[in-house]
């Protein structure tokens, strides 16, 4: 769980050079500094449990590897056992990154040697995604501290996101990403991920797993996005998706037609309303008298509409949420 550096500081290839100073290691390839916890440095030290994560991704010969914060490379090496094609670490500490090369000099020279291996000293929140462009799958054991931002950054990387993503959460984000309708944990991280991917619980990993053992429990989840769907243009943009969502989970318990009969929400709404018309005008100046009223009207309309006025968004699922959306954007109502 070693965190993935704030901004893309160097490059650690073939040559191993780093620019970091190095750190001791024992012959276990262990590393004995200090672990920075603050920075979500909870490696995993369970050799089984880093095999079933690996099995899981389903790697192949051809593919190209990501993992987010390798650490020391407990993970990295099981990855390597499957001749893949190349692997690319993300890593946030130079001190890991250093051990983590000298780790594969040692037990995998091969693949360092036929240039294999790519280790960028970054913040995988912050990095250049062209620099992802190309990976098939990503295996990390996540900093917690940016779950969220690792899940949707992974599903927005162009031209498509990884096939498969196999990412270890804290358990109760695990179990919100796989959440359904109905369920208490169910939110609009939920409906968000699930139209974009399919979600898959794995297993439960106790805290003694890693070291240092974090506060919290964790869980595996299996991400597959819905690659084809995404380039056939079936799925919406997602920062329009989740404007949705952000007005709809606002009081998830509040009626639809509650959460969006809002003076805020309907300002903002008649805001991007006035900006589409004139985008779709070619920015030419446009003799536009939109009220107040009129876009409360046609927003309540829209969910009568649809029949959501009476729902709320803890009952309805994502592809209800995608038929509203559309819905709105027919009519010229956009939430971004």
């Amino acid at each position: 769980m070693a965190k993935a550096a704030r901004n893309t500081k160097k490059y650690i290839n073939n040559t191993g050079s780093s620019g970091s100073k190095a750190t001791t290691s024992n012959t276990n390839g262990n590393t004995v500094f200090k672990f920075n916890t603050d920075l979500g440095q909870h490696i995993l030290k369970n050799p089984l449990i880093a095999q079933a994560i690996v099995d899981k991704a389903e790697l192949r010969t051809s593919d190209t590897v990501l993992e987010i914060g390798p650490g020391t490379g407990n993970l990295t090496m099981k990855i390597i056992q499957c001749n893949i094609k190349k692997l690319i670490c993300v890593e946030y500490d130079p001190r890991m990154a250093s051990e983590l090369l000298k780790r594969i000099k040692s037990e995998a020279p091969e693949f360092l040697a036929q240039n294999r291996v790519e280790i960028i000293i970054a913040d995988f929140a912050k990095i250049d995604m062209k620099l992802l462009k190309n990976v098939d799958v990503c295996i990390s054991n996540t900093p917690y501290q940016i779950s969220s931002i690792i899940t949707f950054r992974l599903l927005a990387i162009e031209p498509k996101p990884p096939r498969i993503s196999v990412l270890m959460f804290q358990r109760e984000f695990a179990l919100r990403l796989v959440a359904k309708p109905g369920e208490q944990l169910y939110s609009r991280l939920s409906c968000n991920v699930q139209l974009y991917a399919n979600t898959k619980h794995v297993m439960k990993v106790d805290k003694n797993n890693f070291k240092p053992p974090p506060k919290v429990e964790s869980s595996i989840i299996k991400l597959e996005p819905k690659i084809k769907q995404m380039q056939q243009g079936q799925l919406p943009p997602m920062d329009q998706f989740d404007g949705l969502l952000r007005i709809a989970f606002n009081r998830k318990n509040k009626t639809l037609n509650s959460n969006f009969n809002n003076k805020n929400v309907i300002e903002l709404l008649k805001k991007n309303y006035i900006i589409g018309k004139v985008s779709n005008n070619n920015g030419e100046n446009m003799d536009l008298d939109i009220t107040y009223d009129f876009i409360r009207d046609l927003v309540l309309d829209i969910l009568s509409q649809c029949d959501m006025q009476d729902k709320r968004a803890q009952k309805l699922s994502e592809l209800d949420f995608l038929k509203l959306l559309l819905k709105f954007m027919e009519n010229g109502i956009y939430f971004s």
